[in-house]
């Protein structure tokens, strides 16, 4: 179970297994982590749906969602309740079997993405030295949920916004695998938690990594950006052009779950952007010690937000990109400066040039 620092969770261990065989007892602990990141995942959806209507209306000067519970609070869970009670809708010729499928591969991916991320030096659901493979492997799968609801969606718009989905995902995963890489160079290990302690001694890796590292990062946001399908690289969900993109013809809880996967990947995206180069939970005001009144996970969140706003920030300030212009930027400019950059972190660790 989570080693969740807790009197609480050792007792609840300790009954569980004086009450039930160990088979029992680890299924029934396993369930119980489920649970809570089911519970996290749900929060975070909603909460960063209600973070993003905030930060538009802050960048348009208006007020946004503000009569639904204090200040707003209640409103994205009001919506909520409302695609719960919506009736499923489909076309007569839809592939009811693949278009059924196709939402929770998209939502199971994320939640399995969400697993191995150390929120705190105890709270980390799955910790093995090939996590950042892992999420490698996960993230390429949850793009053929979105291929799989375009192709059973019987729509031409929906096909037209899974092939673009496909296409973009294909081209800027190797520009977000590259700046990954360039830090994995750096620190020698694919295990989170181990990237997190070189960071206890040795300072941020954004620093540690000098002007590779810094570049590294910023690639990376921006490809982060497109593989989450978020504006301006969000041609997958053109309202202009394709309606609402590969999941025109869901409704209710099946959209709410795309809807929901697209703030869960950039908490994703966040996530994966603090532990690499911001030391995770580590306090800014002290990475070999920090602030021991101050929970970690709360250090975590608080630079997650921060990655977050800024990447809701490009969506508010930039025009969407043309078909062209998407893969101009990825295949003529950050795909050699990865290279590149790769190359220089390379030399930079040989020189020993790092803090």
């Amino acid at each position: 179970m989570m080693n969740i620092p807790l009197n609480i969770t050792k007792t609840i261990h300790d009954w569980i297994f004086s009450i039930m065989p160990e088979m029992a007892a680890n299924i029934t602990e396993w369930v119980l982590i489920a649970i809570v990141y089911l519970a996290l995942f749900a929060v975070a959806g909603l909460y960063l749906v209600l973070l993003e209507r905030k930060v538009a209306a802050w960048f348009q000067l208006r007020l946004g969602p503000n009569r639904v519970g204090p200040w707003g609070l209640f409103q994205t869970m009001a919506d909520a309740l409302k695609l719960v009670s919506k009736e499923l809708t489909s076309n007569d010729r839809i592939d009811k079997f693949l278009y059924n499928l196709a939402p929770y591969f998209v939502i199971v991916t994320s939640l399995m993405a969400m697993a191995v991320f150390p929120y705190s030096k105890q709270f980390q659901g799955f910790d093995i030295n090939i996590g950042i493979f892992f999420l490698f492997a996960i993230s390429s799968i949850g793009v053929i949920g979105i291929l799989v609801a375009g192709w059973s969606s019987n729509n031409k718009f929906s096909l037209i916004g899974a092939m673009r989905s496909g296409l973009q995902t294909i081209s800027y995963e190797l520009s977000v695998g590259l700046s990954i890489l360039t830090m994995v160079l750096l620190t020698g290990t694919l295990q989170l938690s181990e990237i997190v302690e070189i960071q206890r001694t040795g300072g941020w890796l954004i620093l540690q990594g000098h002007i590779p590292a810094i570049i590294a990062f910023m690639i990376f946001m921006i490809a982060g950006t497109a593989e989450t399908n978020r504006a301006p690289f969000d041609l997958v969900e053109a309202e202009s052009e394709l309606g609402a993109g590969f999941h025109t013809e869901y409704s209710g809880m099946k959209f709410a779950y795309f809807f929901l996967a697209e703030f869960i990947n950039m908490f994703i995206i966040a996530s994966i952007a603090v532990v690499l180069f911001f030391g995770a939970w580590l306090s800014p005001f002290g990475i070999t010690e920090g602030i021991t009144w101050f929970p970690e996970v709360i250090w975590f969140l608080i630079k997650v937000l921060i990655i977050i706003f800024l990447m809701m920030w490009f969506r508010w300030t930039f025009p969407r990109l043309r078909v062209d212009q998407l893969l101009t930027l990825e295949w003529k400019y950050l795909l050699p400066l990865n290279l590149v950059n790769l190359l220089i972190m390379a030399i930079v660790i040989w020189l020993n040039w790092t803090i």
